[in-house]
């Protein structure tokens, strides 16, 4: 009776320990095309790493370049609001609102610069009405973000940068995500 206890323990111990071993082997790690990876590092000059989101780096990449249209929102041209519109609804399946200040009050919650996450939304006024957010971007990561710049089209700015650190105004963390 004690040795039959003993074996009903030990079979329920490794099953137990089976399950848990053996749990994960049914999962899949997402796949990427590497190639497209590395090669969106090169477009927007930076490190990605395992535990990025790849599909936001990768979206990100492919808009570097588009040149400045006011209104626009595709690659043959767009504006900062519709840049962050194209790729959250790519990215995340999310639909923003189309312009910067709209998006900071109605899609955001209020996050500090230290606190942000990439795929945040990042806010600047124009340094004279500095309650209405008239440029947008979205942070990556390591004080860097994505935006379209009226001068230079899509590209990489920095937030330590002296002209984004006067106009900064603060960080929006998508709601819903």
């Amino acid at each position: 009776m004690h040795q039959t206890r003993y074996t009903i323990r030990l079979i329920c111990l490794i099953g137990i320990l089976g399950t848990l071993l053996f749990s994960s082997c049914g999962t899949r790690a997402p796949r990427y095309d590497y190639r497209e990876l590395a090669q969106a590092a090169i477009r927007l000059d930076m490190d990605i790493a395992m535990e990025d989101n790849h599909r936001l780096y990768i979206e990100s990449s492919r808009w570097i370049g588009v040149p400045y249209r006011t209104g626009g929102n595709t690659m043959r041209g767009v504006d900062c609001s519709g840049l962050t519109y194209k790729i959250y609804k790519k990215v995340y399946h999310k639909h923003l609102k189309r312009n910067s200040d709209d998006q900071r009050k109605e899609n955001c919650r209020k996050v500090s610069k230290g606190k942000l996450q990439e795929g945040d939304l990042v806010f600047f006024h124009n340094g004279k009405n500095k309650r209405t957010a008239t440029h947008v971007g979205i942070y990556l990561k390591d004080n860097r973000f994505i935006h379209a710049s009226t001068s230079r089209g899509v590209i990489v700015s920095r937030l330590d940068e002296p002209y984004y650190r006067r106009v900064w105004m603060q960080g929006g963390r998508v709601k819903g995500l």
